[in-house]
C-alpha cells in the first residue's frame, strides 16, 4: 500500500496509482448501459473482443470488453449503430492504465421500446409548451439564405437545392453536411443548428433527410436536438422523411414538410407564380381604377344636369336672407330684454331707497351710537345699559354725525 499522502520526497508509484484507481472503480458494481455500437472488432479466433458504445445525444463513448463467444453466440450480428443495452461491470486494467466496461450481456432495444420511448418524450415536450403553435415563428415571405442541414451527397440535398432555384433563382444556401443517422447524427446537427442560428445572413434554416427505419430516424427523436430546435431564434423548418415518418421534429419545428422537395416549395416562392400574381394585381387595380373613373364622370355629368347649377348663387342668396331674419329677431329679443331688466333695476332701486335708512334719517329720526373707550367700532344703542352717565355718544341724523356725551338714563314707563 502506498503511503497515506504523497509528497516530493515520497511519491507513489505508478502501481500504485493504477490499483488505487482500480479499487475505486471495481465498487460500482454491475449497471446497465444503453447507447450505440461504434468500431466493433471482433474475430473468431479471439478470446474477447472489443467494442465501442456511444452516447445517443452527445459525442461521449465508453470501451467495451466482452468475451466473444457472447457476439460469435447471438442470432443476429451486431453493426455500427445498433441501439443496445449492456450488462457490466466497470474494470480498470492497472497495466495498462485504462478503463473498459466488463460485458457479459448484450440486448437489443425493440422497436417497440423505442416507439414507445419515443411517444413519451412527445408527452413530456408537449406537456412543456413546445408543440404550441404560439411559440413557432413565421417563415420570410422571400429569404435571401436559406441554412440546410443535411447529409452529404444525399438526394435530400440535391432535392432541396435544385428546386429551390428553380423557383427562385437569386436565393442562396449555407449548406452544412452532417451524420444524419448513428451515435454522432445529434452533435453534429446540433453544432450545425447552433452555426446557422448565429450567422445573421440565413433567414431560415431546413434539417432534411430522406426516408428511412425507424432506427435510421431516432435522431430526429432525441431530446437534445428537439430543445437546441426549440431554443434557435431563427424559423427551422422540418423535412424528415416521407409523409408516413413522424419524429418528434416534426413537432417542434416551426414549420413541417412532408419530403425534401415539399421544404423547398414552402420555403422559396415560385418566381413565375409571384410575377404572375403581380400582373394580375396590376390588371386588377387598373380596371378597378378605370372603373371608379368612369363612376366619377357619370355623376358629375347628373350633377350639372340639376337647376341649382343654372344659378350658382342661389343657395347663397337664400342663407344670406336666413341670416339677415334671424339677425333681426335677435337684435328685437335683446332689446326687449334690455328694457325689461332696466325696468326691473329702477324698481329694485326705489325699494332700497324706501327701505334704507337714509329715508328714514330725512323724515327726522336718528341713529345713537356709543364710542367705547377701547378704541373699538362704535355700537347702536339699543338699551340704556349700552350708554351710561359719562359714556361718549355718536348721534347720526340726515345731513352729518354729532358728538354728545350721556348726562342721565331713564327707563320708560
Amino acid at each position: 500500500m502506498p503511503s497515506a499522502k504523497s509528497t516530493p520526497d515520497t511519491p507513489w508509484p505508478v502501481r500504485d496509482v493504477n490499483n488505487q484507481v482500480k479499487n475505486w472503480i471495481e465498487r460500482l458494481g454491475h449497471l446497465w448501459v444503453e447507447g450505440q455500437l461504434a468500431q466493433i472488432n471482433v474475430k473468431p479466433n479471439w478470446k474477447l473482443s472489443y467494442l465501442t458504445l456511444r452516447d445517443v445525444e452527445q459525442e461521449v463513448s465508453v470501451q467495451l470488453t466482452c468475451p466473444t463467444e457472447i457476439i460469435r453466440n447471438r442470432p443476429t450480428p451486431l453493426k455500427d449503430g445498433d441501439r443496445v443495452i449492456v450488462y457490466g461491470k466497470p474494470a480498470f486494467y492497472a497495466g495498462r492504465g485504462s478503463f473498459s466496461l466488463w460485458v457479459t450481456d448484450i440486448r437489443p432495444v425493440g422497436i417497440g421500446q423505442l416507439l414507445a420511448r419515443i411517444e413519451e418524450l412527445r408527452k413530456q415536450l408537449a406537456a412543456e409548451g413546445l408543440f404550441d403553435p404560439a411559440r413557432k415563428k413565421r417563415l420570410p415571405f422571400l429569404p435571401k439564405c436559406v441554412g440546410l442541414i443535411t447529409g452529404r451527397g444525399s438526394a435530400a440535398e440535391r432535392d432541396v437545392l435544385s428546386v429551390a432555384r428553380d423557383r427562385w433563382p437569386e436565393v442562396q444556401f449555407k449548406v452544412i453536411n452532417t451524420a444524419v443517422q448513428g451515435a454522432s447524427a445529434v452533435p453534429e446537427i446540433t453544432a450545425a443548428l447552433g452555426e446557422l442560428d448565429q450567422d445573421p445572413g440565413v433567414d431560415v434554416i431546413i434539417i432534411a433527410r430522406g426516408g428511412g427505419s425507424v432506427e435510421d430516424l431516432l435522431p430526429f427523436s432525441e431530446e437534445a436536438l428537439q430543445r437546441a430546435v426549440a431554443a434557435a431564434r431563427t424559423p427551422v423548418v422540418s423535412a424528415i422523411g416521407h409523409e408516413p415518418d413522424t419524429p418528434i421534429l416534426d413537432n417542434v419545428a416551426d414549420l413541417r414538410a412532408a419530403t425534401p422537395t415539399d421544404a423547398a416549395k414552402r420555403v422559396v416562392p415560385d418566381v413565375n407564380e409571384e410575377r404572375l400574381l403581380i400582373r394580375q394585381l396590376r390588371d386588377r387595380g387598373a380596371a378597378a381604377l378605370r372603373g371608379w373613373v368612369a363612376r366619377e364622370q357619370q355623376a358629375l355629368a347628373s350633377i350639372r344636369t340639376r337647376p341649382v347649377l343654372a344659378d350658382p348663387m342661389t343657395p347663397i342668396v337664400r342663407r344670406r336672407e336666413e341670416i339677415e331674419r334671424a339677425v333681426a329677431l335677435l337684435r328685437r329679443d335683446v332689446n326687449h330684454m334690455l328694457r325689461t331688466e332696466q325696468s326691473l333695476v329702477a324698481s329694485l332701486r326705489a325699494q332700497v331707497s324706501a327701505l334704507g335708512p337714509s329715508a328714514t334719517l330725512a323724515r327726522g329720526y336718528s341713529v345713537v351710537q356709543v364710542v367705547p373707550r377701547d378704541g373699538t367700532p362704535p355700537e347702536v344703542v339699543t338699551t340704556i345699559e349700552q350708554a351710561p352717565p359719562g359714556s361718549q355718544l355718536r348721534i347720526r341724523v340726515a345731513d352729518g354725525a354729532i358728538t354728545a356725551a350721556a348726562m342721565n338714563t331713564q327707563k320708560s314707563d
